[in-house]
Parts: C-alpha cells; structure tokens; sequence
C-alpha cells in the first residue's frame, strides 16, 4: 500500500488546527480544529470531506488531549492516525531563524534549535513545539517534518535582512529581518506564476498577505527579496491589532513620559494597535459597514492601513524593478474588494488597476481582477498553506520533487 497521506498540525498555545490530505492528488480528506485546550469546556469541530461536520464540548486538560480527540475524530472516518497509509506528519513552525532555510526532519538537534529561538517567537515556537513532542509520543515511527514560516524569506540578500544597528550587538541576540507568513507567501508566489501561464522563475511578483496579521514580499524568480515583517511579526503594514511600523523612540517616550513598562508598550503594540487600536475594530467587514454609515474614525482607521499598503507596494516595486503581478490573499486580500481597488487606486503610470465587475467577483478559484490591458496583473490568490506545509513535508521524506 502507497504511504501517501499527510497530516499537517498547526499547534498554538490554546488550540491545534489540523488537515488530513493525500498527496497522490493534493485532495484534502478531513480538516478540522480543536480550541480553548486547558479550559473549563474546550471545543471540538471536525469535517470529513465525505461527510458532516462533527463538533462536541468537553475538557480537554493538554496538547496530548488535544492530539488524542484528533486521531479519534479522523479514526471514526477511517483515517486514523495509525494507518500504513500516512506518510509524514507536517508541522507549522513559525520561527526558524538563519539556520533552518527548508523543510527539515525533526530530530533532537531540530528541536533543540527551535527551543532556541524561543526568545524571538516567545508567542509560538512553545506552542509549535508542544505540538511537535505530542505528535512524537502518538507516533514516534513515523517521520515529523518542521515547515517553517521564516525559511522562504532566508533568500533576501544581506542589505534587505540587516538593520543599521552596531553589527556585534546585532549579531549576538540575533537581531535582523526574518520575516513570517513565509509557507502563504510562497505558495501564492507560486499560484501566480502558474496564473499567468508562466514558470515561478520568469515572475517578479509583490504578495500582500492581508489578515488580520499582514505582510508584503517582493518575490524575483520565485526567491524573496524584502518582506514587511522583521525581527518579530510586529513590523511592517497596518494589522488588525499590530501597529506595523513606527518610530522606536516612541517606546522610549512611552517608557519615560507615560511611564509604561517594556510588558505593557509589548501588549499596547501588539493587541490594541492596529485598526483595533485607531477605531475599536479590528474586523474590516465591520470597518467598511461603519465607513458606510459616515463613521469618520472608522474612515481614518481605513486610510491609515491603505495608506501603508500603498507606500509598501511601491516601494516593493521600487526593489523589484519589474514587476509582472501584485497579488492578494489572506482573509481581507482575498475577500474585501474596496480594500483592493484602494490599494492600486492612482498608481495606473505603475501599469497597476483594477477593473470593478472582476474585482467585485467572489470566487475561491485564483483569478485576474485587473484590465487584460494592463501592464501588471493584478490578482486574488486564495492561499492555502496546510496545503504548502503537506506538499513539502511529502516532498521531503518521499525525496522526489513535486513541487514544481
């Protein structure tokens, strides 16, 4: 029997999303999501391809818990976890630092890397690697595969990933650009390539990753240039609650006249910034509803964020010096149209538009919004990373090339 399946986990502090496909054909066979682990009631969603959607409430006390609910819900549906069939387990790793520039076995010295890094992922590696050692325990025969959200942006050349800050200093606490969203921003780099009919090799493309985390990359022959976010995921664009970029000697203001600590500036930029933080929403189907309505808080809280947008896109065009396409995906880049048409609004002297009945389409197919006469395509790519994530865990442990 061909070993072809993939599971893919995505272990945050509180809950682990998971997909089950099978390889042979990139066909998804069951997705589903366990949250709330460690409280009182925890939830339990599952949907088989083939069937309902199952959901039930309970206490699930861990991580363990968590990954025993998963291989009961998938065994109900013949898909358990012990089958010859499945192939590798994939997991989401969000920092990798320098060192991990592809998907990579897990194995002692993997993990002992990636506790490292804690320090500069203090919200996720934990996480990811609780997940990791759970996933290890239920099946230490099979291989686990770290595919990791800053190894697509390694690629970006030493003057785009520096800081211009003391190099010792920099160097000893490892501080430099490493970029996230990196497993979307390949996969849609990627999409778009094959969109406009051509190898990802001949395609200069800006990505916008817009959700409620949100980042740019300038993507050259399939290789990332610049991306938006840095050390942390904290830089770069306007977020549902993230500041993106801002002044550093804000927080040192903030730290001597408003006498906030270094925990408490961390949580003001990092949950009650962003669109949440200028209008009290951080929601951009609600932000549109109250720009409707003549909401003018809820207007600036929209300029802002297209405001960053459009300086990213140009500066990324800037770096690129071609380019073929500007696509969009994520939640808000795949879904809000008035989001995309702002974005490219007044900037047709860059060959950029958009054509209003395509861009009013909704579709979850990839698909061109702008004038077959324009210079630059501009395009939604709905992304899909456990897809990315499970493509690159099978490539790795079956040692053939299917990605291209």
């Amino acid at each position: 029997m061909t070993s072809s399946r993939v599971l893919v986990l995505n272990s945050g502090s509180s809950s682990v999303k998971y997909q089950l496909l099978d390889m042979s054909d990139s066909r998804r066979l069951a997705q589903g999501l366990v949250e709330r682990i460690g409280e009182e009631t925890s939830r339990v969603k599952h949907s088989p391809a083939d069937g309902e959607t199952r959901e039930w409430s309970g206490a699930i006390s861990d991580h363990d818990a968590a990954l025993k609910a998963v291989a009961q819900e998938l065994s109900r549906d013949g898909l358990g976890l012990d089958s010859p069939e499945l192939a590798a387990i994939g997991h989401r790793v969000v920092h990798g630092g320098k060192h991990f520039t592809e998907p990579t076995v897990i194995d002692d010295t993997v993990l002992a890397e990636i506790e490292r890094l804690i320090p500069v992922a203090p919200l996720h590696n934990p996480a990811n690697l609780t997940g990791i050692r759970t996933a290890q325990a239920l099946r230490p025969d099979l291989p686990q595969v770290a595919v990791f959200d800053t190894a697509f942006h390694t690629t970006m050349p030493e003057s785009a990933a520096r800081y211009a800050i003391d190099v010792e200093t920099a160097d000893a606490h490892r501080i430099r650009r490493y970029g996230f969203h990196g497993t979307s921003h390949a996969y849609v780099s990627r999409a778009t390539a094959k969109l406009l009919g051509k190898a990802p090799e001949e395609v200069n493309v800006i990505v916008l990753h817009l959700g409620n985390g949100a980042s740019a990359s300038a993507v050259r022959g399939g290789r990332c240039v610049d991306t938006s976010m840095g050390l942390t995921p904290l830089e770069g664009l306007v977020m549902g609650t993230r500041s993106g970029d801002l002044d550093p000697a804000v927080i040192f203001h903030l730290m001597r006249v408003g006498g906030m600590s270094a925990d408490e500036i961390d949580n003001l930029l990092n949950k009650k910034s962003g669109l949440i933080g200028l209008c009290g929403d951080n929601d951009m189907r609600e932000i549109r509803r109250r720009i409707e309505e003549g909401d003018e808080s809820a207007q600036l809280a929209f300029d802002i964020y297209i405001h960053r947008l459009r300086k990213y896109i140009g500066a990324y065009y800037a770096v690129l010096g071609r380019v073929d396409a500007v696509a969009f995906t994520a939640g808000v880049g795949e879904n809000a149209s008035a989001v995309r048409e702002a974005a490219v609004a007044g900037l047709a002297e860059l060959g950029l538009a958009v054509d209003d009945e395509l861009n009013a389409v909704r579709s979850d197919e990839p698909r061109l919004i702008s004038p077959p006469s324009a210079r630059v395509a501009v395009a939604v790519v709905p992304t899909d990373e456990e897809l990315e994530i499970a493509t690159q865990t099978y490539a790795l442990v079956k040692g053939s090339d299917i990605l291209t």
